[in-house]
């Protein structure tokens, strides 16, 4: 249980997406759509902060009425739903990707361009709808990259060689490489497969969140943060509540002020989200 004094004055709630506020089948239960209803009657606002695309999360925002700005690609974009207004968004460099895409070639690892309305990828990475899981994302094969190394959100490597994506996240880090954050993971879903994601250095859910919450004139300990990732990590070393569903990892739950005891699959958030309609109601 937290404390309904500081539930209370939750004045926004942001939600990571996959593994959280959706279940495995990317769908929102009845009972989080039903509260969330009723505490925007009582003036809490909702976001979300996620891995995927802006454009991917659209449908979640217009299918909860959400229009407050979203924070997409874990934190390298913060846009309104309608309209195109950019709180923020964190560009690479045309060098920057220049260099990632030469590294690609010469390890032949497979890459792709993540803009803030689809992912591009050349014939010669073909392979990269089937490889990253970026949920919801609309894919586009282009010619060339040559068009797309500006406006480039964030860089994704996929390849089956551990070592050699791993070598190429050591030459795009400190020292060799200035300004950027690397991401080196597993992938979940297919077996041998590694991952890279590249981002502009200073963007995490964390400090996304921050620009966010300053943008809506909303104090941090005002604020609710829901998550279940390693990706989350940032958005839970906050003065915000912290609450982690059922799945979530252990790193996660370490830290939350709440652990849920239902997972993403059974509508987890909902507990909480009647916690504070409850608390709100008091």
């Amino acid at each position: 249980m937290l404390d309904p004094k500081k539930l209370k004055k939750i004045e926004l709630v942001i939600f990571d997406v996959d593994g959280t506020l959706v279940n495995d089948n990317g769908e929102i239960g009845d009972r989080t759509k039903k509260y969330i209803k009723e505490l925007k009657k009582l003036g809490v606002l909702f976001s979300f902060a996620s891995g995927r695309l802006h454009s991917a999360l659209i449908p979640l925002a217009d299918e909860l009425k959400i229009y407050s700005p979203i924070i997409s690609l874990d934190g390298s974009v913060i846009k309104s739903v309608a309209g195109k207004h950019f709180v923020y968004q964190s560009f690479l460099t045309k060098s920057q990707v220049a260099k990632a895409i030469e590294y690609s070639e010469k390890f032949l690892v497979n890459i792709a361009l993540c803009h803030a309305e689809a992912i591009y990828y050349t014939e010669q990475n073909s392979v990269i709808p089937k490889l990253v899981d970026k949920f919801g994302a609309q894919y586009q094969e282009v010619n060339s990259y040559d068009d797309y190394k500006t406006k480039t959100l964030e860089i994704v490597f996929a390849g089956d060689n551990r070592r050699v994506v791993q070598f190429i996240r050591d030459k795009l880090s400190f020292p060799y490489t200035f300004g950027v954050s690397p991401s080196f993971f597993r992938s979940q879903t297919h077996e041998g497969i590694y991952y890279l994601e590249v981002r502009r250095s200073g963007s995490s859910k964390k400090k996304a969140m921050q620009r966010l919450i300053k943008f809506l004139k909303i104090k941090e300990e005002r604020t609710a943060v829901l998550g279940d990732w390693y990706n989350d990590i940032s958005l839970f070393e906050s003065k915000a509540i912290k609450i982690a569903v059922k799945n979530a990892i252990p790193e996660l739950k370490k830290t939350a002020d709440l652990v849920l005891d239902k997972t993403n699959n059974e509508e987890g958030v909902a507990d909480f989200l009647e916690e504070l309609l409850d608390a709100k109601l008091s």
